[in-house]
Formats: C-alpha cells, structure tokens, sequence
C-alpha cells in the first residue's frame, strides 16, 4: 500500500512488541464514501494499520534484512468497535513466531482501552532478487526507502500543546511511494 496509515510509533521493542498509533483525521479522502451520514474507518484499513505496525515490529526486529514483507493470512478478525474522526486508534502488534520466511502476530487495535479490531496476522518476508533475479537491484532501494519512513515514524513527540485536541499527539502522516 501507498500510504503509511501510522502517525507514529510509540514504543518498540525489537523481536516482542510495538505500539504505534493512528489519528483518523476528519479530512481523509475516503471517509466522504465511507459513510457520509456516519463517516467511519473501513474495517480492511483497520486491518491494514495492525499489518503496517507488524510490518515495522518485523523489519526493526531483523535490521531490514528483506525487502518485502507483505500480508499472508489475517485470521480470527474481530472488529468490535467503530473508529470515528477524532478518534485514536492505537495498534499493537505482539510477535508470536517467526522463522526465515514468515513471521506471525497478534495484534489489535484499541480506541480508549476499548477493543476495536483484533486479529492473528501472518507475514511473508522476501527480498524481490530471490523471486525476480532481473529485479533484484530493487532489493537495496526499498530498504533504504523503508529505514527513512520507519524515522520518520520513530521521531519524538514534542512537548504536549494543552490547547491541541489532541495535546499528547504529533501528526506524522506521510505518503510512501516507490519514487523518492
């Protein structure tokens, strides 16, 4: 996906756990279809936000090493909650195995302690040379590419701004090309 829904990574701990956080901002593109009378997050980008904070958790844990690591399986997803604008959902992702070619979480998201979508995630990891020979020069890139989203994802929160909506939060969105 183009578009790195997290707004920022609040604790990591390589090969365990990480915990980011999303804002659904009142402005998103999609929220105008999804529902007009009663804007909500679609389910499938709640899903996408818990496999975009094990995507991190996976690639800070073995030091970038692949390339891709894409969404295998989604199992025993549960949403419970809706994510309004204003909202903040908070996503961790618990590493639970992993091994050379795949790597499983559990995760969920959370909007004020309450459960809103949880689900077993598994991820497939590879570097593009090893599948697409012609290709593998693209491997060096997108690691490149995703070590600079991934700081961008991990800088510090400024000092809280009382009269913010949100005093503890610093909007970090950004969109993820493939072209620098």
């Amino acid at each position: 996906m183009r578009f790195c829904l997290l707004d920022r990574i609040i604790d990591l701990q390589p090969g365990a756990k990480i915990t980011a956080v999303k804002l659904l901002r009142p402005e998103e593109d999609y929220l105008r279809d999804h529902f007009p009378r009663f804007p909500v997050m679609p389910g499938v980008l709640m899903l996408e936000t818990m496999y975009q904070a094990g995507m991190w958790l996976v690639r800070s844990s073995e030091d970038f090493q692949h390339a891709a690591i894409l969404l295998k399986e989604a199992r025993n997803v549960k949403y419970s909650d809706f994510v309004t604008p204003g909202k903040e959902l908070l996503v961790t992702a618990e590493l639970l195995k992993q091994d050379d070619t795949t790597a499983t979480l559990k995760t969920q998201g959370t909007i004020n302690g309450n459960v809103a979508v949880s689900a077993r995630l598994v991820l497939e990891k590879f570097n593009i040379g090893d599948r697409f020979p012609a290709r593998a020069m693209s491997d060096h890139y997108l690691r490149q590419w995703m070590k600079k989203v991934f700081l961008r994802l991990m800088q510090p929160v400024p000092e809280p701004n009382p009269s913010s909506p949100h005093p503890h939060f610093q909007v970090n969105s950004h969109l993820v090309s493939a072209q620098p």
